[in-house]
């Protein structure tokens, strides 16, 4: 059998402690090299035993997850998945967690029974398997930055027509990456921007101020009925399914629980897909890192629809697999590095582009 996925758990209840190696040791390909109760300890044990995945609880006494974080990124970098309880402040600081370095987070909250920890076991799994491996140089990437391109290496747009919305879909990595390139933009931009990036639950609300302090444009968590504007921002809410409708007045957000039996809600693929329908050839599609395939049948199909469609390229992306089955699907006119993407948005539009 080929080398197991070496983990080392960190969490100070005894409880989620053996919760987690429980999860974990039920997979044949994984294997739980140790546990830690807080961060020092962890710590250190991520120096000693060099494991392929670390996780890590947000809140710890002593040496809290933050500041252990700190520590194994600047001396053993490692794929780092935070587990977060979902409180205000909770959500904040696992967004300052995915900035530092980490490559996810794991909702903790629901965990309080031994029935309980089974609904994140798959989850857990899926992760620990998809960022194992994963080049420490692409999460400490802003220790190494990728250079911007000139302006003159953009050629005109590849399509004819008034672009009026930007679709984004983003899964694990994604965070950071959109505060790469939303941060880039201008407050004046004239399409509006719409996103799904995977998260748990009631996590994006936190995602949103967070990017709405830091970035030009106007950036929210959509309601039911928000107008699509541009220089507006809005990103689905963790738990509900976004879509569009239009009436006379214009475009406008629709959130629903179903259909239920999707892999992610939201999906970026029933988000893509409804902006193909409703807006057709007059959109923008980017999709970014992450896990599965979520967003590629959506991106084909705005694809078909005449939309434009970017797709972030394998070495910039944490994990290349929404976009890869993206372009195997045949529905992305363009890959690049993250860096290069704020300005190819800035192309597509018609806009003047960063230089």
């Amino acid at each position: 059998m080929a080398n197991k996925i070496r983990v080392l758990v960190v969490d100070d209840s005894a409880f989620m402690r053996k919760a987690l190696v429980r999860m974990l040791s039920s997979d044949p390909a994984v294997e739980v090299l140790d546990t830690a109760s807080d961060g020092e300890d962890g710590y250190l044990k991520a120096m000693k035993l060099g494991p392929d995945v670390v996780t890590l609880d947000v809140r710890m006494p002593g040496m809290d997850g933050i500041t252990a974080l700190r520590k194994i990124m600047a001396d053993c970098p490692v794929p780092v998945i935070m587990l977060s309880s979902l409180t205000s402040e909770g959500g904040e600081v696992t967004l300052r967690a995915l900035d530092i370095g980490a490559v996810d987070i794991i909702d903790k909250s629901k965990a309080h029974t031994a029935m309980d920890i089974l609904e994140i076991a798959g989850e857990l799994l899926d992760k620990v398997k998809a960022v194992a491996g994963v080049d420490v140089a692409k999460i400490t990437r802003r220790a190494v930055p990728v250079p911007e391109p000139h302006q003159e290496t953009y050629s005109p747009p590849l399509h004819s027509g008034k672009v009026d919305m930007i679709v984004v879909g983003a899964s694990t990595g994604g965070p950071p990456a959109l505060q790469d390139i939303l941060t880039k933009l201008p407050a004046d931009l004239p399409a509006a921007i719409l996103i799904v990036q995977h998260m748990p639950l009631g996590f994006t609300a936190s995602l949103a101020e967070r990017l709405n302090r830091l970035a030009p444009i106007a950036i929210s968590e959509a309601f039911d009925g928000n107008r699509v504007r541009p220089g507006r921002c809005l990103i689905a809410p963790s738990g509900l399914h976004m879509t569009l409708d239009r009436d006379d007045e214009g475009v406008f957000v629709r959130l629903s629980e179903g259909p239920v039996k999707t892999l992610h809600r939201p999906s970026v693929d029933i988000l893509m897909s409804s902006a193909a329908e409703v807006v057709g050839n007059r959109a923008l599609g980017v999709l970014l890192t992450g896990m599965g395939a979520d967003g590629a049948q959506g991106m084909k199909a705005m694809h078909d629809a005449g939309s434009r469609t970017i797709a972030q390229d394998e070495e910039s992306c944490v994990v290349y697999g929404m976009p890869k089955v993206a372009v195997e699907l045949g529905g992305v006119d363009r890959s690049l590095p993250l860096l290069q993407i704020p300005n190819a948005i800035l192309q597509e539009l018609g806009a003047v582009s960063l230089g």
